[in-house]
Formats: structure tokens, C-alpha cells, sequence
């Protein structure tokens, strides 16, 4: 059994324009993301980590290099743990009916309509195949150990439910995946298949300051939904 940190990325930004952020939009952390992955690294500091993984885009990798500094480990980047790929809508200024849409699609996933793709980009089950393959290569690296995986937002919420068999729906309404926030579960292998158990969600109990003042990652309902 490998004990898995979840940790999102710092505030970066994208967090700050509403942009789509895949692949071509890859933005540093700003001055409070920065705060907030030091505060994030300090939590780590002087416990048994083995590992530390991280999406590639920039605002990941460099939350991940401030953890694996304080826990003394190199980070490995794994392809899998980008953001979710909206194909069509990165690089498009973010509007309202943009984001309104983007929105819906994800509505969809969560009620089962997991076929349904961006255009030009994945569906759920694109989503959810490349997430198991990046957790199933840190629990074949770390079958027994603690490990942190350094990535983003979209792709550890919707991901959640399938990833942990103890997965209720409820969590997700009543805490926000903020950044640097620090999600726990327990995981193992069987087969190719990763079987996990949630045992803390979304937890920013080491950010303070200024850093806790938290900035959305998608436009607040007013902004989406507004003629």
C-alpha cells in the first residue's frame, strides 16, 4: 500500500485570466503561487517522502521543485498528469460562452457521459485511462512508501471518482480544490488497475496569509452565466 499525495499547483496566471491552460498556455506561479508552494514544501519538510512527481507544465513542476528541495528528492515529470485537454478552447480569449460551455461538458462527464469529448481534445475516458496510467507508474515505482504527485485541479476532481472506491460525491460540494491544496489517499496495484481509498480531500490547512486567499480556477458562476 503506497500512501498518495494529491497536491495542486500553485496559483499561476492562467488562475488570474480564466485562460485554458493544456499544453500551449503554460504559465509560472505568481508571487503568491510561489508563497504557496513554499508553505506547501514546508508542510512536507522532515517527512519520510520516497518520491515526488509532477505534471510538466511549468506551474507544477515548479510547486514540485520547492517539495522535492524540502524533502530532498529529484522530481520526475510523468506526461499523464497534464490538465485536462479542452482541445479547441485553449488559446481562445476566455469568454463567458466559453467557459459556460465548457462547463456543461463537464456536467456531462459527472452524470455519465463519459464519451463526450472537447472538440479537438479528450473525453472522460481519455481523461481517466491517462490518469490511471500515471498513478499506476508512481505505484509500480513506490508499491510501498509515500509519494506526492504534483498536478492540477481538473484532473484530480473529476478523476476522483474512479480512482477512489469510498468516493461520495458530497465532498466535492462542501470543499474546494484550491491551490496547493493536499488530497491523501491509499493505493495499490491490481494489475494494471489502481484501487484507492480517500482519507482526506482538498486539505490547505498549511497556507496562511495572504497565500490563503484563494483565487478561483474557473470564472466564478457570475462570470460564466452572465448575457
Amino acid at each position: 500500500m503506497t500512501t498518495l499525495y494529491l497536491v495542486r499547483h500553485g496559483e499561476n496566471v492562467a488562475n488570474l485570466t480564466k485562460e485554458f491552460s493544456h499544453r500551449a498556455v503554460d504559465y509560472s506561479l505568481t508571487d503568491k503561487g510561489r508563497v504557496q508552494a513554499a508553505q506547501t514544501a514546508d508542510f512536507f519538510r522532515g517527512q519520510a517522502i520516497d518520491a515526488v512527481y509532477s505534471s510538466p507544465l511549468r506551474r507544477a513542476r515548479e510547486t514540485a521543485e520547492a517539495i522535492a528541495a524540502a524533502v530532498g528528492k529529484p522530481v520526475t515529470v510523468v506526461e499523464n498528469f497534464r490538465e485536462i485537454n479542452v482541445g479547441v478552447l485553449e488559446g481562445q480569449p476566455p469568454t463567458p460562452e466559453l467557459w459556460h460551455g465548457h462547463n456543461q461538458l463537464l456536467l456531462a462527464w459527472f452524470a455519465g457521459e463519459h464519451d463526450r469529448a472537447f472538440e479537438g481534445g479528450e473525453s472522460y475516458n481519455d481523461l481517466w485511462r491517462r490518469a490511471q496510467a500515471g498513478y499506476a507508474q508512481v505505484l509500480a515505482a513506490v508499491p510501498q512508501g509515500r509519494a506526492v504527485i504534483v498536478a492540477h485541479g481538473g484532473l484530480f476532481t473529476l478523476t476522483l471518482k474512479d480512482l477512489c472506491r469510498n468516493f461520495d460525491p458530497a465532498i466535492l460540494r462542501t470543499r474546494q480544490n484550491h491551490n496547493c491544496s493536499i488530497s491523501e489517499v491509499e493505493a495499490d496495484l491490481n494489475g494494471e488497475r489502481v484501487q484507492a481509498t480517500l482519507v482526506d480531500w482538498a486539505n490547505v490547512g498549511h497556507i496562511s496569509g495572504a497565500a490563503a486567499d484563494f483565487e478561483p480556477g474557473s470564472p466564478r458562476k457570475e462570470y460564466y452565466t452572465r448575457a
